[in-house]
């Protein structure tokens, strides 16, 4: 057993490396739900965000609160009341919600405290600091209704926040906030960690949810045909938000979503929707390729989208070296023009830094990447790994069950990201035919 465990323990601690060498002091704002708490999961949670700490990123987290105030009310003989999303918080709900945050802070620090041996806090020495470091400012009347001592974030201490994440201590924040007069409003966990995030200009937005991400198809219900998009682009986040009913519950599809946009929109680069049904769910998203929720990204700084008839020079022009070398299969304009819509590009200032050709075969239920290629001064940033997830994507949405590519010079690459090599028997009869066996090129897919 101790064999086996070291034959699988080495390699995947080594791969797991570049990720902490990535986010070592980077800024992760993480935004608990309360259901995650009242579902018993907060000591896995605490273990996990230890670790993470111990890894070198700095952590501010904001828990909620939702369920343990609904039974404090129910538990005085008061129903909850919500409109548009949001809580109507009279006195008897402002009470509820002080002794919850409360009780909510004292388990937190508490599980943070705890450094039993041989158990994974054994040592981790986390230190828990929590302030007054939100102002807010009353909902208001909306629509005629009086949201009462329910609130929203007029400004954040960032440089409060900051200090105590450089005196390497965790940020604890409840979702309350407290008018210049001293009034204390009740805030949205998720109204508050967006605000921080963006605010701090985190380097990533997580929130643990009872949803375990969005589905490549978000209407269609679970099923092995309908996964969690991994990678949801800002832009198409923004289509798909715009096509959804306004969210009100935290399991519409729109409901974090929502501020997952607004934090990529105002500067966090990334923000994620993660299952905390799913043990180790941190962990897994932040030091595995593939991840486990849904994470939105903002490619302000480098366009990804689908090429145009303006786009077939620069294609041309990166893509001709590698033709001349050989790595690439020689295209004509005349072929590149009229399968332009197959390709995806990466811009950079107007300027195409790579491109990948997708050819789908839905009668074989798989598709093919080709014409794979990245400018020698973009190679090492993650270009090419962008282009796979955006193919993949094109794949998913077309229901097919798996991506092929041909190669000669750059097996190692696709192998390490998932393909495994055929024989070019296996390739759909079209694509078959028209395969160079003089070229010899290796056959590699991946199953979606």
């Amino acid at each position: 057993m101790s064999a086996v465990f070291n034959f699988t323990f080495v390699p995947w601690f080594r791969s797991v490396a570049p990720y902490i060498h990535k986010f070592r002091h980077q800024t992760f704002v993480v935004g608990i739900t309360g259901e995650a708490i009242a579902a018993g999961k907060l000591q896995g949670i605490v273990q996990d965000l230890a670790l993470i700490q111990a890894m070198g990123i700095k952590l501010v987290l904001v828990h909620g609160f939702r369920p343990q105030v609904n039974e404090q009310l129910r538990a005085k003989g008061h129903e909850p009341q919500y409109s548009h999303g949001i809580r109507v918080t009279d006195e008897v709900a402002l009470d509820c919600a002080q002794e919850a945050a409360g009780q909510l802070r004292y388990e937190i620090e508490a599980a943070f405290s705890q450094g039993l041996p041989n158990t994974p806090m054994a040592d981790a020495r986390v230190r828990v600091i929590s302030g007054n470091f939100l102002t807010a400012r009353p909902v208001g009347i909306v629509d005629g209704v009086n949201f009462k001592h329910s609130g929203l974030v007029r400004k954040v201490d960032v440089e409060g926040i900051r200090r105590t994440l450089d005196s390497e201590a965790l940020v604890l924040i409840s979702p309350f906030g407290f008018s210049p007069t001293g009034e204390a409003f009740n805030l949205a966990m998720e109204e508050v960690a967006t605000r921080v995030a963006t605010e701090l200009r985190a380097d990533k937005l997580i929130f643990l949810t009872e949803v375990p991400g969005i589905r490549v198809n978000p209407d269609e219900p679970e099923s092995d045909d309908n996964p969690i998009d991994t990678e949801l682009p800002l832009a198409a986040a923004r289509q798909l938000l715009a096509q959804l009913p306004p969210p009100h519950l935290p399991t519409d599809v729109g409901f974090y979503l929502q501020h997952c946009v607004r934090a990529c929109e105002h500067g966090v680069e990334r923000s994620h929707i993660l299952p905390f049904a799913v043990d180790g769910a941190l962990l897994l998203e932040i030091y595995v390729h593939d991840g486990i929720g849904t994470m939105v990204i903002d490619e302000k700084l480098e366009e990804l989208r689908e090429a145009t008839i303006d786009d077939v020079g620069g294609i041309i022009q990166l893509i001709e070296p590698f033709e001349k070398d050989g790595t690439l299969v020689k295209r004509d304009r005349t072929e590149i023009e009229r399968d332009i819509t197959s390709y995806t590009v990466i811009e950079h200032d107007g300027v195409i830094f790579g491109c990948a050709a997708f050819y789908p075969f839905p009668e074989a239920g798989t598709a093919e990447m080709a014409a794979v290629t990245v400018s020698p001064m973009s190679q090492g940033t993650g270009d090419g790994e962008k282009l796979l997830k955006r193919i993949e994507q094109r794949a998913r949405a077309m229901g097919l069950k798996s991506l092929f590519v041909l190669t000669t010079r750059t097996m190692h690459w696709f192998i390490k990201r998932g393909f495994q090599p055929v024989d070019p028997s296996w390739l759909p009869e079209a694509r078959k035919a028209k395969y160079n066996w003089d070229r010899k090129s290796q056959v590699l897919v991946k199953f979606l």
